[in-house]
């Protein structure tokens, strides 16, 4: 990418096309790349702040005790202190579909339950199509019984419940830090300790806690629960690994993929 930016000066047809000299374009061209990184870290930024804004909502709703941001340099790991439960940890990360947000992380020794959170605004596919392939990317990890892994999964960011991003669970939206947020998308994923389980989670049976903590913040009670909760599971069979993937979104309203 240096090399076409750089070497785009020397492409009068193509400047032309865009009404600009090459002398044009080499003085303009250091101005414009420190205009496009500093749109990038005000973008960056905002996305930080929306999943700051849900963890403060669920610290003002009493539903945890405290929220402890990320230090400067550190990865991106928010640590909630859950009553009658203990510290739940929230990584996050960006699309699922890359390497860095799929399978570059560590669960924190002092988390009892760990959830990656993807802040996707990506609109190259539909969320589920990003969270097949983060899910294709991280198995080797989950699937590997001495690696500690994440306990979950969440695929939620700003354009969910817009008009870019349509939400049907968008009836049960709450408004947070002056946007309408609708409950985030979650999936549970499975424990792997026992190497020789041939299935994992593969019908949803696997039970976590903060997931009903989180879902309080949008009046989802425990006994409602189940239908606004997806999974992933995981079935050996024949020397081979299929994949189940489900999102349900209210009584009676569900989609599964499987590979």
């Amino acid at each position: 990418m240096d090399y076409l930016i750089q070497n785009l000066v020397t492409d009068a047809e193509v400047l032309a096309r865009y009404g600009l000299t090459a002398e044009e374009y080499r003085d303009a061209m250091p101005a414009a790349i420190e205009a496009a990184r500093g749109s990038m870290s005000a973008s960056n930024a905002g996305r930080r702040q929306f999943l700051l804004d849900i963890l403060e909502a669920l610290l003002e709703a009493g539903l945890v005790d405290s929220v402890t941001k990320p230090q400067y340099g550190d990865d991106t790991i928010y640590r909630l202190a859950v009553p009658g439960f203990g510290d739940v940890a929230i990584i996050q990360k960006g699309c699922p579909d890359g390497a860095h947000s799929s399978i570059r992380w560590s669960v924190p020794d002092w988390a009892r339950e760990t959830y990656l959170w993807w802040l996707c605004d990506s609109m190259k596919a539909e969320p589920g199509e990003h969270i097949a392939k983060g899910i294709q990317r991280m198995r080797s990890r989950v699937l590997d019984p001495a690696d500690r892994t994440v306990d979950g999964v969440i695929f939620h960011n700003h354009l969910c419940g817009t008009p870019k991003r349509r939400c049907p669970k968008q009836d049960r939206a709450v408004r947070i830090g002056g946007l309408l947020v609708p409950p985030p998308c979650i999936y549970i994923l499975p424990d792997s300790s026992n190497p020789n389980a041939r299935d994992l989670n593969w019908t949803g049976t696997q039970q976590r806690f903060f997931p009903g903590v989180l879902l309080g913040l949008f009046g989802i009670e425990r006994q409602t629960l189940p239908a606004y909760l997806g999974h992933v599971g995981f079935q050996r069979k024949n020397g081979e690994v299929r994949t189940t993937i489900s999102a349900r979104f209210g009584v009676g309203r569900s989609t599964t993929y499987r590979r």
